[in-house]
């Protein structure tokens, strides 16, 4: 028999599955739980959810992964079953990054650098999980493996460009999840399935060292849970510098918690939101003033448009230099989607100083941002613009009556954070009138992660929808 366990507290009604990560590998250290038997009723959950929503791709053969399980190594996640996102090398896995360019290549001989760190911790890597092509827009659908359906309703979008990882883990799939975020894709996806995600200070988690180091300072890898506390434990083991890489950092020492908090909603009106987000949102809020926090609405404190221009400049030059080879073969383009080579066409058109003025731009709101926390411990915006929109979408062409002029603009309130490569945590905050969910992000100053973490401990505990499942999880079996 399973122990049952419990997503938040001690609900005995949740099944093993739901149970924290952190309860899981304690249970597997000392003996109580059976790696194997964890990883037999994970597989049965697959079979049971999967081929609903489409959030896990490559799957080791069932007696395969109950054989790892069996010999996995010891370390912080000594047991756990993982799927690694499908812009990340893992031996073993093809890599398509949902592109035909690299459709049906062979299995990796070698891994990224975090994949790495999370076998040696002793994760159990059973698949990969779905992503947009390159990892490029904040809906997951590509040509190669299809659409990823939300948690929560799969015939709406579970976001991106973490929606497979984010979506495993809201029914079940895996108690853990990395993801990526450059603008958002790990915070828009975790707030549309009520989890967590924490985008890191970056350098935190290093990336690979390939290619250029030094200047594209924009996306970076993070940990994906259910729970605040194993957001913690998965960033233990992502996080430190790599000696390859010249912006790495360690995990600072703990600060106190938020308490002094500036709600920056839609940015005095300069986003365009859907009905019904910022009260969902200002639900959350109430949340944390309940647990002792002052919260502050907070007028825009930088220009729109000029964060706009600076990040829409950084973010085309840095996916240019990563697709100018197939931009420039004429049978490669043909395989890209057209908003890659939009992307790509922008970043080879700039200029030196194009990229500059982006650069002071970039500069002079970093210290902006440093007076705001000087203000507040902590800043909080939506994880996204809309609800779950339906997934037949490639994305969204209007918000609240206004028209969304490029793929990605409809994204737009995740850019105050990318830009600065700040740490903000990615925290449920409720549902929609028909059910949907929504996220709110807690935002920091440099390494201010583990603070962040503690609030939402408090939080976790306090929120009243943390423990609602999607109708599509089997119940979990009787004591």
């Amino acid at each position: 028999m399973w122990t049952t366990g419990h997503a938040r507290g001690n609900d005995p009604a949740m099944d093993i599955l739901f149970q924290n990560a952190s309860d899981l590998a304690a249970q597997i250290a000392v003996g109580t739980l059976d790696p194997r038997d964890l990883m037999s009723a994970t597989y049965d959950r697959i079979q049971a959810v999967n081929g609903e929503v489409n959030a896990i791709i490559e799957l080791l053969p069932r007696e395969d992964a109950i054989a790892r399980a069996g010999a996995a190594a010891d370390g912080l996640l000594a047991g756990l079953p993982i799927a690694v996102k499908d812009l990340s090398n893992a031996r073993g896995f093809p890599t398509s990054m949902g592109s035909p360019l690299f459709a049906g290549q062979g299995p990796a001989q070698a891994e990224d650098l975090f994949v790495e760190r999370l076998r040696q911790a002793g994760a159990v890597f059973i698949g990969k999980t779905n992503t947009p092509e390159f990892g490029l827009g904040s809906h997951t659908y590509n040509p190669v493996h299809g659409i990823t359906g939300n948690a929560y309703d799969p015939s709406r979008s579970a976001g991106g460009s973490s929606g497979g990882a984010t979506v495993a883990l809201a029914t079940g799939m895996v108690p853990l999840a990395d993801g990526s975020d450059m603008m958002g894709s790990l915070r828009n996806p975790a707030g549309w399935s009520n989890t967590y995600g924490l985008r890191p200070t970056f350098g935190l988690v290093p990336l690979e060292p390939k290619g250029d180091t030094f200047l594209h300072q924009l996306a970076t890898a993070g940990p994906m849970a259910r729970s605040p506390e194993d957001i913690e434990l998965m960033l233990q083991v992502m996080a430190g510098p790599d000696p390859r890489q010249p912006h790495g950092r360690h995990i600072a020492p703990r600060g106190a918690a938020p308490k002094r908090i500036g709600w920056l909603g839609d940015w005095s009106g300069a986003y365009p939101t859907e009905r019904g987000v910022l009260e969902v949102c200002e639900g959350a809020l109430k949340v944390l003033e309940e647990l002792g926090c002052s919260v502050e609405p907070v007028q825009a404190p930088f220009d729109r448009d000029a964060l706009w221009e600076a990040w829409t400049t950084l973010r085309s030059w840095m996916v240019a230099g990563s697709l100018g080879p197939a931009m420039a073969d004429p049978k490669l383009r043909a395989l890209l989607k057209p908003e890659a080579v939009w992307e790509a066409e922008r970043g080879l058109g700039f200029s030196a100083m194009d990229v500059h003025r982006a650069s002071v731009i970039r500069s002079d709101w970093y210290a902006r941002a440093g007076e705001l926390f000087e203000e507040y411990d902590s800043l909080i915006m939506p994880t996204a613009q809309c609800f779950p929109f339906a997934a037949e979408l490639d994305w969204p062409k209007e918000i609240g009556g206004v028209a969304m002029d490029t793929y990605h603009r409809w994204m737009e309130i995740t850019v105050p954070v990318n830009i600065l490569g700040l740490p903000s945590l990615a925290m449920p905050a409720g549902f929609s009138a028909i059910g949907l969910p929504m996220g709110i992000q807690l935002i920091g100053p440099r390494d201010a992660d583990l603070s962040l973490i503690d609030l939402a401990k408090r939080y976790h505990e306090a929120a009243p929808w943390i423990a609602k499942r999607p109708s599509l999880v089997p119940a979990p079996p009787a004591s």
